[in-house]
């Protein structure tokens, strides 16, 4: 019996990344793909608690959600593959670099992260180049990966960063930690028609810090896949001793 594969992403249900990764891994199982109908990129991991959310059955294992990248894989696990669950949780391929800090925003690694939340392994998949979105040489690489883990031990809730650069054929990976990099914070301010003013944040300027062994340095600067793992537990547990040494002025601690 074929394992179940569930896919999910943050670009929509139409995105060109999405439709590449599917047909990349539907050879290695039984392929379910639940993702936005809409595209919901860096809207980490939010889930839809205060409104209705709609189903659209697209072909069969196919369904669009009206809600968040972590909405999806919620519903796909719960409801709409319940009783029988996915071996593994997939997320992208996303139109662009999920590296270092853009973690906390992405929708792509919010995907996977609800499928670990869940109980779940699952591996978050991005391209990364800015342009020039050609998903063939990252979609035969995602295939070998998830081929290697099917075939493997997959530990329960593991999360596998993945990264894939843009240059042709990916000539080798690297098993990363996060790297640091920066974007331009820019605040744009414009005024509508009527006077109101409006503004756009995010900037565009990009720099990142060579260290060797970050996925930023082995992406842009060795030219290499990075794979990240990365961790549900966000306690700093090297801070836990040093802050039982704070005494807090007129409380005590327990």
């Amino acid at each position: 019996m074929k394992p179940r594969i569930l896919i999910s992403n943050d670009d929509g249900i139409s995105a060109r990344g999405l439709i590449a990764l599917a047909k990349a891994i539907d050879p290695l199982g039984e392929v379910w793909v639940v993702a936005p109908e809409h595209e919901q990129s860096a809207t980490s991991h939010s889930l839809s608690l205060h409104r209705p959310l709609r189903i659209r059955k697209h072909d069969e294992r196919w369904f669009g959600i009206d809600g968040t990248p972590a909405d999806c894989v919620y519903i796909a696990i719960n409801h709409l593959m319940k009783g029988d669950a996915p071996v593994l949780v997939l997320s992208g391929i996303n139109h662009g670099p999920n590296l270092a800090d853009d973690v906390i925003y992405s929708g792509t690694v919010a995907a996977a992260m609800e499928g670990c939340i869940l109980g779940f392994p699952a591996i978050a998949f991005s391209l990364a180049t800015r342009k020039n979105f050609e998903f063939e040489h990252a979609a035969h690489f995602a295939h070998a990966l998830v081929k290697t883990a099917l075939a493997s031990t997959i530990p329960q809730r593991m999360l596998l960063n993945v990264n894939i650069p843009s240059y042709g054929p990916v000539t080798g990976y690297e098993v990363t930690r996060l790297g640091r990099h920066t974007y331009n914070a820019d605040v744009i301010e414009k005024a509508d028609p009527r006077g109101r003013h409006y503004y756009w944040i995010g900037g565009t300027g990009y720099e990142h810090v060579k260290e060797a062994g970050t996925d930023v340095t082995t992406v842009h600067d060795e030219r290499r896949a990075s794979i990240t793992p990365l961790m549900l537990d966000l306690t700093e547990h090297k801070f836990v001793q040093p802050l039982k040494a704070w005494s807090v002025d007129g409380f005590k601690q327990h």
